[in-house]
């Protein structure tokens, strides 16, 4: 539980160790009952449609418990009356979302399933060229710090080869945390974010290190695009249509079911006809969408759009 000194909180003590009548400051606990816990929790689900259930109480209390303390605020009851005065896309509540969601990623994340979007893509390649179509649009819909977009680019730039700058291949990156955005754009990692498949090979070659750190070179940034969105909001997501490639790995676990089935449905209706839906290793739409036609391969499986 987090606590901050709350001013002019004070007490005299008597201690053997210590002179007599020595002023100690302390601290009072700075909790989140379980009602104000309700309260936050609904506000966040109404703006965002992430979702906690009742044991993730102390990570609320954690987490907010720290923005409490750099607003001078003391206690959660009065950071409630706070975000309730807030209107629009606030900046406070994109600190909640920076708080609150997890950035964890790395380049060449489950491989098995980056195998199955290689020939997928390297088969609609054909298929467009038979049409004579040369734009594919890819979308990576938590895109988090970008080594997710950035691996997808790096992997397109390698089917292409040289007939690259013949196609017009779309990759945007949106999340909704503008902490996340920031990282991508800036597009610099540590090592730990190589703990992927990638190659020794493909590091030297698409990243310049710059002492500790590894910055992605200007060509493969240059294939991408980053920019905010909320799931949540639906005219948001319906404004992008003709995609061919969705990945919304890791994302379903923030929300409840009617706020998956919501979003389900949104990306349906965004998707190609044969277009491919991707989620997280452990995750699935059993129960959410019947929509999709499953399509299974070695090490992983993925959803079509017929």
């Amino acid at each position: 539980m987090l606590s901050i000194a709350l001013a002019n909180t004070a007490t005299k003590v008597t201690n053997p160790g210590l002179p007599a009548m020595t002023t100690v400051s302390t601290t009072l606990p700075l909790s989140l009952s379980l009602d104000q816990f309700r309260d936050l929790r609904d506000i966040i689900y109404e703006k965002s449609g992430i979702f906690f259930a009742e044991n993730k109480l102390y990570l609320l209390e954690n987490r907010l418990g720290r923005r409490l303390k750099e607003l001078q605020l003391p206690s959660f009851g009065d950071y409630i009356d706070h975000i309730r005065n807030q209107h629009g896309a606030s900046s406070e509540f994109h600190q909640i979302y920076n708080a609150v969601t997890i950035n964890e990623t790395f380049f060449f994340r489950f491989q098995a399933q980056l195998e199955v979007f290689k020939k997928l893509f390297a088969d609609l390649t054909k298929q467009r060229l038979a049409q004579g179509n040369r734009s594919i649009d890819i979308w990576s819909a938590a895109s988090s710090s970008g080594e997710e977009l950035y691996t997808l680019a790096i992997i397109v730039n390698e089917l292409l080869g040289p007939a690259a700058p013949n196609w017009k291949i779309q990759l945007l990156g949106t999340d909704i945390s503008h902490r996340a955005l920031k990282r991508a754009k800036d597009a610099t990692y540590s090592k730990n974010s190589f703990r992927g498949s990638m190659t020794e090979a493909q590091k030297q070659h698409y990243f310049v290190e710059e002492g500790n750190l590894f910055r992605v070179n200007n060509k493969i940034r240059d294939m991408v695009q980053f920019r905010y969105l909320n799931l949540n909001e639906v005219s948001a997501i319906r404004s992008m249509a003709n995609v061919d490639f969705i990945f919304c790995r890791n994302v379903m676990i923030y929300f409840d079911d009617e706020m998956k089935k919501r979003v389900m449905r949104s990306m349906y209706g965004m998707l190609n006809h044969g277009g491919y839906f991707f989620l997280g290793e452990a995750e699935s739409l059993h129960g959410i969408s019947s929509s999709f036609k499953v399509e299974h391969f070695s090490g992983a499986f993925v959803y079509k759009k017929e």
